[in-house]
């Protein structure tokens, strides 16, 4: 059987890039190629170097580029993107390259506390400040508005009032760190 080959598009510490490829080690039609990340001096970077990925490192001009990255992706004969704290606008060229193919993760229960800035702490920092008494991830299909392609699944996650920034981060990283790999591998199968 072919497998089918995954890019990881990260930016930061890179906790879900490194879940993804010890999830798809040795998986029997999902192999992860390469990691794709905007941001030389990034944890995940060296992290992956460690794992044995390949690694492209581009800069914010280069990674705007939508043929920049179709290039890299089809050099490498890459099936689907997975966003995992990717802090980068996909372009509409390399969307409509790789249509229905690129996933992202979004630590909220989307559409509240989505768009542009909402990301990390950012997030669990609005979700604290309204007061809420859920929060969660969404899996979602990326087009070309931030945060609002055909949603795959959403997962949740109750917080109390007294929880703090910090505690309401472990608790959707939890959640992001059980499900994304799944949803991912259940979203692929079917594709």
């Amino acid at each position: 059987m072919i497998k089918k080959r995954l890019a990881i598009f990260a930016s930061g510490s890179g906790t879900n890039a490194i879940n993804l490829v010890n999830y798809f080690a040795n998986h029997s039609f999902v192999e992860i190629g390469i990691l794709i990340c905007n941001k030389k001096e990034a944890p995940v970077v060296k992290a992956c170097e460690n794992l044995g990925l390949d690694i492209y490192v581009l800069d914010n001009e280069k990674a705007g580029q939508g043929s920049v990255l179709t290039s890299i992706c089809q050099n490498q004969g890459i099936d689907f993107i997975v966003l995992a704290g990717y802090l980068r606008k996909i372009p509409e060229d390399f969307i409509s390259e790789y249509p229905d193919q690129i996933i992202n993760l979004h630590p909220s229960l989307l559409p509240k506390y989505g768009g542009e800035g909402m990301y990390g702490t950012k997030v669990h920092e609005a979700v604290k400040s309204a007061g809420e008494r859920n929060t969660g991830i969404s899996i979602h299909l990326v087009n070309a508005k931030y945060d609002d392609g055909e949603m795959l699944a959403q997962f949740y996650c109750v917080i109390s009032e007294s929880d703090t920034v910090e505690d309401i981060s472990k608790k959707v990283q939890q959640l992001e760190h059980t499900y994304f790999p799944i949803v991912v591998e259940n979203y692929i199968k079917l594709h």
